[in-house]
């Protein structure tokens, strides 16, 4: 894995590129790599790894967890130093931990995450409430529900 970080403009690779831009919004999924669907049980403390960070590393605007992805809208904060904390930072306390946690309380082992996330810098506020709306309306979609507020694993801030 490479990684660059040019004035404002983080860029990491794997098999996909991935950009970070400073201040703007990323849309983020990242997909179930073992487990489908990811049980009921387990969808709250994903949740909560989400929101986990909310404030500090990251400022969470939505969050949900489907039966074998989840998707993120958020905007990369800054640490004392005034450096943007990285996506992959980010990802990795989320994805490290729920899956951790996930283990623990399934007993089992092993990767819970596919490796490779997708992710895009939103580039207005018209994209951002896009895609607000398409977290939101995931579950509808999906018809796991009827109406996206009905939906338990959903998180609007």
């Amino acid at each position: 894995m490479t990684q660059a970080l040019l004035k404002g403009k983080y860029e990491y690779r794997r098999r996909l590129p991935h950009y970070q831009k400073d201040d703007r919004a990323l849309f983020v999924t990242f997909c179930c790599g073992c487990l489908d669907p990811l049980p009921e049980s387990v969808r709250d403390t994903v949740l909560r790894h989400c929101l986990h960070d909310q404030g500090t590393k990251a400022a969470i605007q939505a969050a949900v967890v489907m039966p074998d992805h989840v998707h993120l809208l958020l905007r990369p904060l800054r640490d004392l130093d005034g450096n943007l904390y990285s996506l992959v930072e980010i990802l990795q306390g989320i994805k490290g931990a729920s899956a951790h946690s996930l283990n623990r309380a399934l007993g089992r082992s092993g990767p819970v995450w596919q490796e490779e996330s997708f992710d895009h810098v939103l580039r207005s506020e018209e994209s951002f409430l896009e895609k607000l709306e398409y977290i939101r309306q995931n579950p509808v979609r999906r018809g796991l529900v009827t109406r996206p507020e009905d939906y338990r694993w959903l998180w609007v801030g």
